[in-house]
C-alpha cells in the first residue's frame, strides 16, 4: 500500500512518526511532500525508506491514501494541482475541520474521509474523529479505522458534531495543558513548591486521571464524588471551581464556534467563490 502525504508541518509530521513508531506503516509505503521541501527531507532522513516527493502532483499519483495536512486557506491551490490525477479508486482522507466532505466530493472524484488527529496520537493515545464519506465502502471504513487503531482510539462521529468532537479530543489536550500550568504557577507562587516538582506532580496526575477516566471505568462525576469528600479540602475547592469556572467552559465552546464558522465561510468563498447559507 501506498500511502501519500501532502504537508509535513505538525500534524503530517506527527501522523507519519505515529505510523511508523506504531509499526501501522513501514517507511517504505510513504511517500510525502511539502510546500517547504526541507521539512519532508528531514523526515526521511529519520526513517530511511520514506519517500519525498518535490510535488502534489508526484504524490498523488500512485497514491492509494492520500492525506491532504495542509491549512485550510491551502486547499485550493492542492485541490487544483491534483484534480486531474486523482482517481474513483483513492480514499483521500482531510484532517482540517473547516473543510467539508462535500467541497472535497465536488471537486475529485476519489473516495472522501474527514479524519481529525489529536497530538496525542504522537504518543499513540487518544482519539480520531472518523467522518467517512458515501463513497466509501465498509472495507474502506475498515481498513481506515484499523491503520488509526495503531495510534489512537478512532471514533466515528457525524459531520456536524465536527467542531464540538475536535473541541473535546484535539484542542483539549492544550485547554487541560493550559490549565496544569496555571495550576502549577499558582502553586509554585503561593507555597515556594519549585516548579519542576509541582509540574512532575501534575502531569502525573494528568495522566492517572485520564486512565481512571477510560480504563478504570469512572465517569467525570464518579470521580469527583469518590476523591472529594463531604465538607473535606477537595469538596471545598470542587465548590470554588464550581463558582468561578463554569461559565468559562459555555464562553470557550461559543469562541471556538464561532471561528470554525468564520474559516468554514472562508473555505467556501475560496473553492466556490460564495458564503455558506
Amino acid at each position: 500500500m501506498r500511502v501519500g502525504f501532502i504537508g509535513t508541518g505538525s500534524m503530517g509530521s506527527i501522523l507519519i512518526e505515529a505510523f511508523i513508531r506504531s509499526g501501522a506503516l513501514n517507511p517504505e509505503h510513504i511517500v510525502a511532500t511539502n510546500r517547504t521541501l526541507a521539512k519532508a527531507e528531514l523526515l526521511a532522513e529519520k526513517y530511511p525508506g520514506m519517500q519525498v516527493a518535490r510535488s502534489s502532483k508526484e504524490v498523488t499519483v500512485g497514491a492509494d491514501l492520500l492525506f491532504l495536512c495542509v491549512k485550510p486557506s491551502e486547499y485550493k491551490a492542492v485541490i487544483d494541482e491534483i484534480q486531474d490525477h486523482a482517481l474513483p479508486g483513492q480514499i483521500v482522507i482531510s484532517i482540517t475541520s473547516p473543510v467539508l466532505i462535500r467541497h472535497l466530493e465536488e471537486l475529485l472524484p476519489s473516495k472522501i474521509a474527514k479524519i481529525i488527529p489529536s497530538i496525542t496520537n504522537f504518543v499513540l493515545s487518544g482519539a480520531t474523529l472518523c467522518i467517512y464519506g458515501d463513497r466509501l465502502t465498509p472495507e474502506d471504513k475498515e481498513l481506515l479505522d484499523n491503520l488509526f487503531s495503531h495510534v489512537s482510539a478512532p471514533i466515528r462521529v457525524s459531520e456536524q458534531y465536527t467542531r464540538i468532537s475536535s473541541d473535546l479530543s484535539s484542542c483539549g489536550p492544550a485547554f487541560l495543558a493550559y490549565f496544569v500550568q496555571k495550576f502549577v504557577e499558582a502553586a509554585v507562587d503561593t507555597t515556594g513548591i519549585s516548579e519542576e516538582e509541582a509540574t512532575q506532580l501534575a502531569s502525573e496526575m494528568t495522566l492517572g486521571t485520564g486512565k481512571l477516566l477510560t480504563t478504570g471505568g469512572f465517569s467525570p462525576a464518579q470521580l469527583q464524588k469518590r476523591v472529594a469528600v463531604p465538607g473535606g479540602i477537595t469538596a471545598e475547592g470542587l465548590r470554588l471551581m464550581e463558582k468561578e469556572l463554569c461559565g468559562v467552559f459555555y464562553d470557550l465552546i461559543r469562541t471556538t464556534h464561532s471561528k470554525y464558522e468564520e474559516d468554514l465561510e472562508k473555505v467556501e468563498a475560496r473553492f466556490f467563490g460564495t458564503k455558506v447559507d
